[in-house]
């Protein structure tokens, strides 16, 4: 399961990816390729109006967070409790209760007992999903609160369903892709853990006291690879936000709601997509913070970045085609190169 899992995922990156990567080839015998990609990706104030066809609200968006959210979470504290009940890192905090419990004829086999002979560079890596789940958590957080109090989206606004579909998988592959390595572990715990509380009750289960210092504690013993990368994702997440404050505000202050200013301040005196280009410093931390061996996560952000770029690429020939007094010194989504 796990192995087909982590194939899956993979597959479905590669496959995302390869059909943007041949629409940004500059080659007039791809227009047509280019133009129907271009029409999936479009939405907001670069679709036409009168394109509506297999299109729904730009307001979704906020679906996809909430998606997000629900899987992060999930899937955060499922790895969280595995890693503290099942591999620690060092300590065994839970080690003499169970001695206690089996002498005095408690389970010995409950699901909740530590394994002691796990390696401890799979210890390393569970509690590293753990670590890069918390990273994820913080980032679609701050997004489903940005879609629903930050952005005004136009009711004119629309997006493509193929694109609307995409941000749905997006977002549930995604966080599993940075836990996939340990899913089956994951799984037949949580699965186990359930099983056991249908069969015994909730008064029958094992009492468990928790020591938050010991389980917050491993977390701080990770490898400076997680801090810088972690020093990487506050970068790209305060830039972030700051450039999505920048475009909330601007539909504050119009008098239309049609009315489109060019945004100014934070990144945006650099390029014209600041905001993708701090998604792509959030995800290339997410591939620090990994330790860079990890092929799907790198899958993942690949995808990302020919998304975005693509994406980038479009917005920034919209504003040239909208403002004749757009900045010349703006790039698309990469300072000083595109």
């Amino acid at each position: 399961m796990e192995v087909g899992l982590v194939g899956l995922l993979r597959a479905a990156w590669i496959a995302g990816t390869l059909p943007i990567l041949i629409a940004l080839v500059p080659s007039s015998r791809l227009r047509g390729f280019r133009d129907a990609m271009l029409g999936f990706a479009k939405r907001g104030k670069i679709m036409q109006s009168s394109s509506q066809r297999f299109t729904v609200p730009q307001r979704f968006f906020c679906h996809f967070y909430v998606v997000a959210v629900m899987c992060t979470t999930l899937l955060l504290v499922t790895n969280w409790m595995y890693a503290y009940t099942t591999v620690p890192l060092v300590s065994e905090p839970f080690l003499y209760s169970n001695i206690a419990s089996y002498l005095t004829g408690g389970s010995h086999a409950s699901f909740w007992h530590k394994s002691r002979s796990t390696p401890i560079k799979q210890r390393y890596m569970v509690w590293r999903s753990v670590f890069l789940l918390l990273l994820m958590e913080v980032h679609v957080l701050r997004r489903l609160i940005e879609t629903m109090y930050v952005f005004n989206y136009s009711p004119s606004a629309r997006m493509h369903i193929f694109g609307y579909l995409t941000g749905l998988f997006f977002y549930t592959a995604a966080p599993l892709s940075l836990c996939c390595n340990c899913a089956l572990d994951v799984y037949e715990f949580a699965a186990n853990g359930v099983a056991e509380f249908i069969v015994r009750g909730k008064s029958q289960m094992p009492a468990i006291e928790f020591d938050w210092l010991e389980f917050v504690n491993p977390l701080m013993k990770l490898g400076w690879r997680q801090w810088i990368g972690a020093a990487i994702f506050c970068w790209g997440w305060i830039h972030q936000r700051n450039c999505h404050a920048i475009l909330g505000s601007l539909r504050d202050h119009t008098e239309q709601v049609e009315e489109y200013v060019i945004p100014h301040g934070d990144w945006f005196e650099f390029v014209s997509s600041p905001h993708y280009l701090a998604e792509i410093v959030i995800y290339a931390a997410l591939v620090v913070a990994s330790g860079g061996a990890d092929l799907t996560i790198w899958l993942l952000f690949v995808f990302v970045v020919t998304n975005l770029v693509f994406a980038a690429g479009e917005t920034h020939r919209w504003y040239l085609r909208k403002f004749d007094n757009y900045p010349s010194n703006r790039f698309a989504i990469i300072p000083f190169l595109y």
